[in-house]
C-alpha cells in the first residue's frame, strides 16, 4: 500500500452565503500527482487554500504525513503553492528570485548557490539566472515560478492554474515539463484546473468538483470510461447521453429501447434489471454512423451537419425521437454523408458507460 500523505477529513466551509464546500474527504499518496478539476465556483481553490493554511475549514481535519495541520499557519507546514500569477518579484533576477526562500531560511551562501544552480538546471534555465522577470517570456516565469516552489524542498506542491495565462501550444510543453519534473523528483503534487485535457494528460488520479462536493475520484481512464453521473460523463470530453428503460438481459447484452430505438448495452459494466431506466454515454470519437443499419441497431437518424475536423470527419445527426449525437469518422468530406441523408447509429457495447441510477441497483 502507498504512504498516504494527505488527508482531508470531512471538510466544510462556509462564507456566510451557502456551503462552499461539503463534507469532502480525499487521501492523496506520496508521490502521486492528484488533479482537482471542476467549473470556476466548484471549490478547487477553496481546498488548496485550506491545505495550504491560507484559510481555514469550518469543520474537518487537514491531515499531513499523519500529523494534524488543521490549525497550523502556512509557514509551518511543509507545503508551497505555485499560482497562476507566477508571482515573482519584478526588482529581483531570476537566481535571486529562486533564492529567496533559502535566505529566509538561514541556509549559508554556499548551500543556497548550489541549490540555485540545481534548480535552474532542472527547469533548463541556467542560462537565465541573471535576466529579470520582465525579460522572460510566460513560460519561462512559470518555470522560475516552479523552481523557487521546489527549491524549498516542500513535502507537498500545490499548483493554482499555473499554466493558464499560457498560450495553447506552451501549455501542452509546460504539461509535459510539469510531469517530468515531478516524476524526477517524487514530490506530490496536487493540482487545479478546469481544462479537461490538461487533466487527463498529466494526472494519476483526478477528483472532479462540482459544487463543493466530489463528484468522482479515479484514475484519468476511469473517469473517461466509466463516468459515474450524468454530470461527469458531460463535464469530460464530449459525449452522447441517452436514457432508455432496458427491455431485456441476455448474459453479457442487454438491449435497451427509448424513443429514438433500441440499441444493445453491455450488461457486464451494471446490473440491469429489465424495466428499469439507465443511461448510456457514447463517447464521440466511439460514435459512428453507417448507410445501412447495423445488427443489434435500431437507431436511423438524419444528418444536420458534417464539419472535417482535422484527420476525420464530425457528422451531426438528429435522431428519431429528436435526440442530436454527434458521430467520428474516418472517410473523406467528399466522401461524407450530406445533411438531409438517412443514416445509422452504432458503436461497439463495450465502449459505451452505463451511468447513474437504477441502472446500479441489485
Amino acid at each position: 500500500m502507498q504512504e498516504v500523505l494527505l488527508s482531508l477529513q470531512h471538510i466544510k466551509k462556509d462564507f456566510g452565503e451557502g456551503e462552499v464546500l461539503s463534507d469532502i474527504s480525499l487521501d492523496v499518496h506520496r508521490g502521486e500527482f492528484v488533479t482537482l478539476l471542476g467549473a470556476s465556483g466548484c471549490g478547487k481553490t477553496t481546498t488548496l487554500r485550506i491545505i495550504s493554511g491560507l484559510e481555514t475549514a469550518d469543520e474537518g481535519r487537514v491531515l499531513l504525513g499523519g500529523r494534524d495541520m488543521t490549525d497550523l499557519p502556512p509557514e509551518k507546514r511543509p507545503v508551497n503553492t505555485v499560482f497562476q500569477s507566477y508571482a515573482l518579484f519584478p526588482h529581483m533576477n531570476v537566481e535571486k528570485n529562486v533564492a529567496y526562500g533559502l535566505r529566509l531560511r538561514g541556509m549559508d551562501k554556499r548551500a543556497i548557490d548550489k541549490r540555485v544552480r540545481e534548480m535552474l538546471e532542472l527547469v533548463q534555465m541556467s542560462e537565465h539566472a541573471g535576466r529579470m522577470p520582465s525579460q522572460l517570456s510566460g513560460g519561462q516565469r512559470q518555470r522560475i515560478a516552479i523552481a523557487r516552489a521546489l527549491a524549498l524542498e516542500p513535502e507537498l506542491l500545490l499548483l493554482d492554474e499555473p499554466l493558464g495565462a499560457l498560450d495553447l501550444q506552451l501549455r501542452r510543453q509546460m504539461q509535459v515539463e510539469l510531469k517530468r519534473l515531478q516524476k524526477q523528483l517524487g514530490i506530490t503534487f496536487i493540482y487545479i484546473t478546469h481544462d479537461q485535457e490538461e487533466a487527463v494528460n498529466m494526472s494519476d488520479r483526478i477528483a472532479v468538483m462540482r459544487s463543493g462536493r466530489f463528484e468522482q475520484i479515479g484514475t484519468p481512464e476511469e473517469i473517461y470510461d466509466a463516468p459515474m453521473t450524468r454530470y461527469v460523463a458531460q463535464f469530460i470530453g464530449r459525449s452522447t447521453i441517452l436514457t432508455g428503460t432496458v427491455k431485456s438481459v441476455s448474459g453479457d447484452t442487454a438491449v435497451i429501447m427509448d424513443e429514438n430505438g433500441s440499441y444493445p448495452v453491455d450488461a457486464t459494466r451494471a446490473r440491469l434489471v429489465p424495466g428499469k431506466v439507465c443511461e448510456l454515454c457514447v463517447r464521440t470519437e466511439r460514435m459512428r454512423v453507417s448507410r445501412e443499419p447495423v445488427p443489434g441497431f435500431s437507431l436511423p437518424c438524419t444528418v444536420k451537419e458534417a464539419r472535417y475536423a482535422g484527420g476525420s470527419v464530425l457528422t451531426y445527426v438528429t435522431m428519431a425521437g429528436g435526440a442530436e449525437a454527434v458521430a467520428t469518422g474516418e472517410e473523406r468530406m467528399a466522401d461524407a454523408a450530406q445533411p438531409g441523408d438517412t443514416v445509422y447509429l452504432c458503436w461497439n457495447p463495450a465502449q459505451a458507460a452505463v451511468i447513474g441510477g437504477a441502472s446500479h441497483g441489485a
